[in-house]
């Protein structure tokens, strides 16, 4: 897929989860399989950018390109200039959110509140699109709520001021995550628009991806909850879409220096006691569904130290691996 002159590495790309795809998250879903990693929401108010949350936020450093960045708003010109200020910092692509549901980006007629709006979402569009020379994209849903889905018009008046790639949650703003995901919807999206179209939501498996592909006919996947505890599913899916079959079962030898991996960088990003607690949702993520995980995760919690936490993880995996438990 390409999203103005830059070519994605395959047509699998990581959502803008708030909270979960900060740098190190994207770093490594890139390594293991992500064509695309955008970043989590950054708000249009610059006034703002001198929280913690959006320092780190606005960090790139070391990420493979092409470097996309997600603003949020509902200000054009706010938005041109949140456009331009991250161009200038190094974001080779903007992607505007009019997806996210959250109560409290809604109640600021930001995110997928938008949508009700239609000429605001065009003026907000064509004020981005002028304003910076990189390519710009966009994240919708399938409309505010099931009595009123305009994401084939959303999509229209997106490609008409420029958007370049338009990613799709196949879920209305009112059922949140909620229901199963409207892939008609997205297939009737892609059917009105001749710029690339990526469809999200639902999807989990290799299989569900292939299905998704053939019902939506869109260009690309964008996966978010399916990559917590799990950021090898890009590699998994890939390679069943070349090849039709499987990739081995990870081993947990293999699971526990993924994971490792990944808290010794959330370390280093966010220094060691933010980063002790920003890992403890994603090591409850990799341990998901594995015998004992209750009564680890309740160590991790406690885990007041780097040290402790890696020693918990070493020793629930050892134990795991000394079980026979392969499952990943």
């Amino acid at each position: 897929m390409q999203i103005g002159p830059y070519g994605i590495e395959n047509n699998l790309l990581l959502a803008p989860m708030a909270g979960v795809a900060d740098r190190p998250f994207r770093q490594l879903c890139r390594r293991l399989g992500a064509g695309l990693a955008i970043s989590e929401m950054v708000t249009a108010d610059t006034s703002l950018w001198g929280t913690e949350k959006s320092v780190k936020r606005l960090d790139h450093e070391g990420e493979t390109g092409p470097v996309s960045v997600q603003i949020l708003g509902s200000d054009p010109r706010l938005m041109a200039d949140a456009a331009r200020a991250n161009v200038a910092m190094g974001a080779q692509i903007i992607d505007i959110n009019m997806g996210c549901p959250a109560k409290k980006v809604c109640k600021r007629d930001a995110g997928s509140a938008l949508l009700k709006n239609e000429p605001l979402v065009a003026a907000i569009l064509h004020a981005v699109v002028n304003a910076v020379d990189a390519p710009v994209t966009l994240k919708i849903r399938t409309g505010t709520d099931p009595d009123n889905r305009n994401g084939v018009r959303i999509a229209r008046i997106a490609e008409a001021a420029g958007i370049q790639a338009l990613a799709v949650h196949g879920r209305t703003r009112a059922c949140k995550f909620a229901g199963d995901a409207e892939y008609e919807i997205i297939r009737d999206i892609k059917q009105a628009v001749g710029i690339p179209v990526i469809a999200n939501g639902d999807i989990t498996s290799p299989e569900k991806a292939a299905a998704v592909l053939r019902q939506t006919g869109a260009d690309a996947l964008m996966i978010g909850r399916a990559a917590q505890g799990r950021p090898w599913i890009f590699k998994e899916i890939e390679h069943y879409l070349q090849t039709g079959s499987h990739l081995p079962e990870a081993k947990i030898d293999w699971v526990a220096s993924i994971l490792i991996e990944h808290v010794r960088q959330l370390y280093d990003f966010y220094g060691e006691y933010r980063g002790v607690r920003v890992a403890r949702k994603h090591i409850a993520w990799y341990s998901k569904g594995r015998p004992g995980g209750a009564a680890f995760r309740e160590k991790i919690n406690h885990a007041e130290s780097a040290a402790q936490q890696l020693r918990n993880i070493r020793e629930y995996f050892k134990n795991l691996q000394e079980k026979g438990d392969l499952a990943a």
